[in-house]
């Protein structure tokens, strides 16, 4: 059976063909593995694709440590990772330093972040980590950022809201994309694992106190479907609120609090659990043995009865409280 095999393929494979390092290899098959027809005439082929991609992360691994730390890896914290990319001066330094307490470097002049920056954003009882990234520029991504990008919980793309939104976000989907990275608005939970060129991702029009509504609209009607977009804009404050929420549902999680009986529960150090976690879950993290002690739970929050009585397998919801009992 012939391979039949597309013009997204071969492009992906040309990328392979042309890669100088061991990283630009691994997306470049990992985008060929994404695009290449799924019949019984590709079957080898695709298992070629994936022998040579265990050979190439087995050689990663095992290739020398840099000396000192990897700036480019930030570990995870608070309830996920988001990671903010876009062109030169498109406002993602500006954004992380409104709403972190980063040291943020924010000035006129492109390319003034170099390396990763992180900052927490806290919002009531939530926490979501920003990361703030070198600039993408047509058909370059800074070495080590795309695997800055690839860790991240939510990929959000940032462009100025005015007349260069539409080929300012274009730019850097295609940049993510001819290295096997697409992203839709989805939450995390739902992105199909097996599937490495997905990621839940959406769109920041930053800067919108400074554009009309009609510089918004193409961006959405373009997107839709897709892509949500968000405007905000740091002076005024406006949409970082709704930023925050939808982030927060594309990250799929919840805040769930403990409670001891008799005692009133504990609403300043929620528990961040993925979206679809039961009570045994909780106590799980509460302490590894907990699930197997205990006989039941009671939950203020979703149930039909505050205090309401539930077995371990209940499904637990956004900012409920349990109280185990052993």
């Amino acid at each position: 059976m012939p391979a039949n095999l597309t013009p997204e393929y071969e492009k992906a494979q040309q990328q392979f063909r042309e890669a100088k390092t061991t990283e630009e290899q691994i997306a470049a098959l990992e985008r060929m593995l994404a695009v290449i027809p799924k019949h019984k005439g590709t079957e080898k082929l695709q298992a070629d694709i994936k022998r040579r991609l265990s050979q190439l992360r087995r050689q990663e691994q095992k290739s020398p440590k840099r000396r000192g730390p990897d700036p480019f890896h930030i570990p995870r914290s608070g309830a996920g990772q988001v990671v903010l990319v876009g062109l030169p001066n498109t406002g993602k330094s500006s954004l992380l330093a409104a709403v972190t307490d980063a040291n943020a470097k924010v000035a006129d002049y492109p390319f003034t972040t170099t390396v990763p920056q992180p900052g927490m954003w806290f919002m009531a009882d939530a926490q979501i980590e920003l990361i703030d990234t070198p600039p993408i520029t047509p058909g370059h991504v800074p070495g080590g950022l795309m695997g800055t990008i690839r860790n991240a919980d939510v990929v959000a793309v940032v462009a100025e809201a005015g007349e260069a939104a539409l080929d300012q976000t274009e730019t850097v989907l295609s940049t993510l994309r001819e290295r096997g990275l697409s992203i839709r608005s989805v939450p995390a939970n739902e992105i199909d694992r097996a599937d490495p060129s997905l990621r839940s991702g959406v769109i920041i029009a930053s800067k919108a106190d400074l554009a009309g509504p009609d510089t918004i609209e193409p961006l959405r009607e373009l997107y839709s479907g897709t892509l949500d977009v968000i405007p905000v804009s740091v002076r005024t404050g406006a949409g970082l609120t709704e930023l925050f929420r939808r982030l927060w549902e594309l990250l799929a999680v919840i805040r769930v609090y403990s409670k001891e009986p008799g005692k009133p529960p504990d609403l300043d150090k929620p528990f961040i659990l993925p979206v679809g976690s039961t009570v045994a879950d909780l106590a799980r993290r509460i302490h590894r043995e907990l699930p197997e002690r205990m006989r039941f739970a009671r939950v203020w929050g979703h149930t039909r009865f505050e205090g309401q009585q539930v077995p371990k397998t209940e499904l637990l919801r956004d900012r409920d409280v349990v109280e185990i009992h052993e």
